[in-house]
């Protein structure tokens, strides 16, 4: 309890909100990886997860891939990257380790989405006369968008807690107090630097699970998302025959 208490007195200590070390500077540095990760990963997931999705083709290969992807060591492919590309473009190779652990949630969650979708509202559509196209962005997309914004949150979490190694190759970030403190044998810097992540991360997770549930709020009352489809396709043949 002591070192709790340690902990939270370091986190008060004037000398750790002012200057380049400042913990909003360091939180800050931290928040921008992150962001700049999660963007990029869901840049490519989202369109591939679409059209998986959408098509039922590739789901195989993309479950491959996301295991492969999960499996890598972090810390590896950014010491190996770092290495390869040189230390003046560390930030590059540390963008594309976060991203690489990024976008497998991203991708799983927007394929789920599209998928989830029931077949019938789907053929509902179609016999409505509108385009793939407009399924996918019209029908799909808004009833999946709870299981993308679900994706989004694991693979925030996941970056947000890997983005402490962005210290391991000198960026920054929440990490540095955690490396400076193992160097120094400073456990007390260790747990402030680790109780600032743990409560940035309950905050995320916070914000996007209120996403999630305005999401299926919006879904559950969209006016005509599923129920104008069907209704669509039940008078639709009756309509043909007269």
């Amino acid at each position: 309890m002591n070192l709790f208490a340690d902990a939270f007195a370091w986190l008060a200590s004037p000398e750790h909100h002012t200057g380049s070390d400042a913990i909003a500077v360091r939180l800050g540095e931290h928040l921008l990886y992150s962001a700049i990760a999660v963007l990029i990963s869901a840049a490519i997931a989202v369109p591939i997860g679409y059209f998986i999705g959408h098509t039922r083709r590739g789901k195989q290969i993309a479950v491959a891939f996301s295991g492969a992807a999960r499996a890598l060591p972090s810390l590896g492919l950014l010491t190996l990257l770092t290495l390869f590309v040189g230390i003046g473009q560390a930030p590059m190779a540390a963008t594309i380790v976060f991203v690489v652990l990024g976008v497998p949630s991203v991708l799983a969650g927007a394929y789920a989405g599209i998928e989830a979708v029931d077949e019938h509202v789907v053929d509902a559509a179609r016999a409505m006369g509108m385009t793939e196209w407009q399924i996918l962005w019209r029908v799909e997309a808004p009833i999946g968008l709870p299981l993308l914004i679900g994706g989004l949150r694991s693979a925030t979490l996941q970056i947000v807690s890997t983005a402490v190694l962005a210290a391991y190759v000198g960026l920054g970030g929440l990490g540095t107090y955690i490396l400076r403190g193992i160097n120094l044998n400073d456990y007390t810097q260790m747990l402030g630097g680790a109780l600032v992540i743990v409560a940035l991360a309950l905050v995320l997770d916070a914000a996007f699970s209120l996403t999630v549930w305005l999401a299926e709020s919006t879904t559950r009352h969209r006016p005509g998302n599923a129920a104008k489809p069907a209704s669509v396709s039940q008078t639709h043949p009756q309509e043909g025959t007269s």
